[in-house]
Order: C-alpha cells, then sequence, then structure tokens
C-alpha cells in the first residue's frame, strides 16, 4: 500500500487446509451437487446467497456481465427474471448462450455454470411475477432496463405513472416485455479453495450420447 493506494498484487487470501472435494464426495449429478451446495451457503448466512453473476455476449461475441439473483433451479437449469430488452435480454435473444458464477467467497467456493439460454414459458413468468412484492411490480413497469435516461427525476416520474396506472388494480400483469431466462446448462463446475492454491476442480460436462460425465481440472 503506497499512501490511500491499495496495491492488488500484494492482497492475498491463504485458503483452509482442511477443506476440499473428492470424486468419492461429489452427487451424483449436478443438480443434486448443486442443491447440496446451496443448502450450504443458505445455512451458512451468505448474505443473498441466490447472487450471481451472468455474462452473455451479443451477436459479435462482445461480453458483459452483471449480478441477478438466481430465482429458481431444477434438473432443467437455472432461472433469473429480466426486461427482455435489456443488453443481458437482447444478447440473450441474438446470442443464446450465457455463463453463471456463484461467489461464495466467504465459504472458499464457487459454482460455475455454462449452457443455452432459453425463454420461460408465459405461465411460469406470470406465476413469479405475482409473488413479487407490489413495490417490485410497478418497477418493472417504470422501468425500461439499460435504456439511456435523462436524470433521476425522469425514472421517479415513471415510476409515479406507473402507481397511478395500476391505482385499484390487483393483480398487476407483467409487462408484455419482461419474463423469465432460463440456463440449460452444459457444464457445471464445483470449485473448492485448497491452500497453496491447490484447489480443486470438478466439473459434470455434458458430452453429447455418452451423457454427463465429471472432469477434474487443474487450478
Amino acid at each position: 500500500m503506497t499512501g490511500d493506494t491499495v496495491v492488488p498484487a500484494t492482497m492475498r487470501n491463504e485458503y483452509a487446509a482442511d477443506l476440499g472435494l473428492s470424486e468419492a464426495e461429489l452427487a451424483a449429478d449436478w443438480y443434486t451437487q448443486f442443491d447440496r451446495w446451496f443448502a450450504d451457503a443458505v445455512a451458512f448466512r451468505l448474505p443473498e446467497p441466490n447472487a450471481m453473476v451472468v455474462g452473455t455476449a451479443d451477436a459479435e461475441g462482445r461480453p458483459s456481465g452483471r449480478t441477478v439473483l438466481l430465482k429458481g433451479y431444477d434438473p432443467e437449469g437455472f432461472v433469473f427474471y429480466t426486461n427482455y430488452g435489456s443488453r443481458k435480454g437482447v444478447e440473450a435473444a441474438a446470442n443464446p448462450y450465457a455463463s453463471l458464477v456463484f461467489p461464495w467467497f466467504p465459504m472458499q467456493r464457487q459454482v460455475v455454470v455454462a449452457g443455452r439460454i432459453v425463454p420461460v414459458n408465459r405461465t411460469e413468468t406470470e406465476a413469479y411475477f405475482a409473488s413479487r412484492p407490489r413495490g417490485s411490480q410497478l418497477g418493472a413497469w417504470a422501468s425500461s432496463q439499460s435504456r439511456v435516461i435523462p436524470d433521476r427525476a425522469a425514472l421517479e416520474e415513471s415510476y409515479r405513472a406507473a402507481q397511478e396506472r395500476f391505482a385499484g388494480v390487483e393483480p398487476i400483469p407483467a409487462p408484455p416485455g419482461w419474463g423469465g431466462l432460463r440456463v440449460l446448462p452444459e457444464s457445471v463446475e464445483f470449485w473448492q479453495g485448497r491452500a497453496g492454491r491447490l484447489h480443486d476442480r470438478l466439473r459434470f460436462r455434458l458430452a453429447g450420447p455418452a451423457g454427463w460425465i465429471v472432469e477434474r481440472l487443474a487450478p
């Protein structure tokens, strides 16, 4: 550190020596293993354990990333919701592949997912939208996500207009351009920090007709 400047190269956190992930401990499928680790993250009381970094790319392959909240998972894949006109929504339509990273650093764990994106059906979208707090429902109508706006006041005015539009309306319907995206995994990697940076990385990978296989990756 020089003055108030933090030098990233000097920052180091050694991982615990007694942690690990062996093939013998791994569940038989990625869904069961993720379900175990997600339950661990919740029990660990991580702040927003369902937060994940979603990476997408446009039609030219230029990537972008952002943190969103996982809103569902099952053996088919991982679901999150967005305005389809947002940057991630537009990129998902143009280049329907994504990566997900669950950064559970206090537990010295990560889960890294890669796969194809498909839209969630409208019935599922509407059921989830109905479960959201009213303020969040109004916010979905008020915000043209990722679009340039002149200032904060314009956003707040749009929110007031949504309040007026839906005054006395119950339930508020989901906006037509808003809905879910499901990532259908082609690989799911479970990363466990180890001492000396000799981390354990075990990956479930969909290998065509052979189905899912497990591979150990060098750290």
